[in-house]
């Protein structure tokens, strides 16, 4: 029976890695922490093999999960966690819809990778993700484009614990050399942008910690 969204999650089948792309590996962790902004590789699943210290600061007050911690799967994070929206801005439409979309696609491609048919069976079992997934997720991509899939490049809202930056937006830039696509892995970097302060939001309204990780934006299809 498949894990659910809070419970068990499998282990991972291990990758066997070259001791010289292992030594790589070493020493682009030391390279990665030297970037100032939140950083991270992830291999298609999004599972995370790297991140850097600015990514940790970015997220550091995100409560504990069992399955969706943004350091262990960034998508899991971005659907499942109850904390996401604390720290991803316009958490539903900004977010949880690309990573769908990027999830659809890459279901496309590798549908029989044990960990996304796992992922699926997630989506499957909340309604209102569900109907996002299968009603809202094409609509969605017929309004704004094909490129919507694509991670490069986007600008999305973020709330960063740090008051220095605050409400603020990144530009996702993808990064990724020779070495680390060759053993099936992407960089992604969340640069900070400087924006214009907006009044604050009224206090109810602010960083609100859902119940669940689960989207709001689409309605449940009607029986």
């Amino acid at each position: 029976m498949a894990y659910q969204a809070g419970g068990q999650r499998p282990a991972p089948r291990p990758v066997p890695v070259r001791p010289e792309a292992q030594a790589y590996l070493r020493d682009y962790a030391r390279f990665l922490e030297a970037v100032s902004f939140p950083s991270l590789v992830v291999d298609h699943r999004w599972d995370v093999v790297l991140t850097n210290g600015a990514f940790t600061s970015l997220f550091r007050g995100v409560g504990p999960h069992p399955t969706a911690m943004p350091d262990d799967n960034f998508l899991r994070f971005v659907l499942f966690h109850p904390d996401a929206g604390t720290v991803l801005g316009e958490h539903e439409s900004r977010w949880c819809l690309p990573m769908l979309a990027h999830f659809a696609a890459t279901v496309e491609r590798c549908g029989h990778d044990h960990e996304l048919q796992a992922i699926r069976q997630d989506i499957a079992e909340d309604p209102i993700m569900e109907a996002a997934y299968r009603q809202g997720l094409p609509h969605w991509i017929r309004a704004v484009g094909e490129t919507a899939v694509e991670s490069d490049g986007a600008v999305r809202p973020l709330l960063h614990p740090d008051p220095r930056w605050g409400a603020t937006e990144c530009r996702i830039i993808e990064e990724t050399p020779a070495t680390l696509s060759d053993l099936g892995y992407t960089r992604l970097t969340l640069v900070l942008r400087e924006t214009r302060r907006a009044a604050p939001a009224p206090r109810g309204l602010r960083r609100t910690r859902r119940a669940s990780g689960h989207l709001a934006v689409v309605p449940t299809p009607e029986p």
